[in-house]
């Protein structure tokens, strides 16, 4: 596949820099400002080269990691990164809808979507258990949970095999829960509420759908390969 400067990706990566510059100077974020800026600009670069209007509604979510990762290691902000979470959350909703109706669903959009959950989730659990509100051994679990599938796609690739990139139920509904339990810990604690049971259900829900969609795509992994599209 030919890599080349794509305008609406270029467009829209100066849109979302310029968004986030304008948080960065407004919200003033509990984090260094120029690493958060330098991490909009990053993802912006990579976005000047992916085509659909529908990949970048997905990768807001990549740029929301900078300020999900700020808000999660510091407890006294908790309650804005689960509006962070649920403005993902939307983004996941957006993306899927405008891929149907304009772009229709693409193989690229489709292994874009969990790398960029796994980014943004990643960011969040990380950043929780840095700030003494989530369980390490959890959020391992969770980077795992995106981490592996995208090592072991970069292995069929790299044994000149084509991986069927496409959402699997199981997976979206891992990524559902995860955000829903995630957040939903994040606003208990903001409002000063006891979120153990709500822990105690991460601790149960999350590994349990992650070995779901592991062997979910393990699964989906012995089907046969389909044939690479000419050109």
């Amino acid at each position: 596949m030919v890599v080349r400067l794509n305008v609406v990706g270029a467009a829209s990566g100066a849109v979302y820099v310029v968004l986030g510059v304008a948080w960065v100077w407004l919200a003033q974020p509990p984090a260094t400002a120029w690493v958060l800026v330098a991490w909009f600009v990053l993802v912006a670069v990579v976005e000047a080269f992916i085509p659909g209007e529908a990949n970048q509604v997905t990768l807001a979510r990549a740029h929301l990691a900078a300020p999900a990762l700020a808000y999660a290691v510091s407890p006294g902000h908790l309650g804005l990164l689960a509006v962070v979470l649920a403005v993902a959350g939307l983004t996941d909703l957006v993306d899927g809808t405008i891929a149907r109706r304009f772009d229709r669903p693409s193989t690229f959009g489709g292994g874009l979507d969990p790398v960029v959950d796994g980014v943004l989730l990643g960011a969040v659990a990380v950043g929780l258990s840095l700030g003494g509100s989530f369980p390490l051994w959890l959020a391992l679990v969770i980077v795992a949970r995106y981490l592996l599938p995208a090592a072991g796609g970069l292995v069929l690739i790299s044994l000149h095999r084509r991986p069927e990139l496409r959402h699997t139920v199981s997976g979206q509904i891992s990524t559902s829960l995860i955000i829903i339990l995630v957040g939903g810990i994040c606003l208990f604690r903001s409002l000063g509420q006891d979120a153990t049971n709500v822990v105690i259900g991460a601790e149960v829900v999350i590994p349990i759908a992650t070995i779901a969609t592991f062997l979910h795509l393990a699964w989906v992994a012995r089907r046969p390969v389909a044939v690479a599209e000419p050109g």
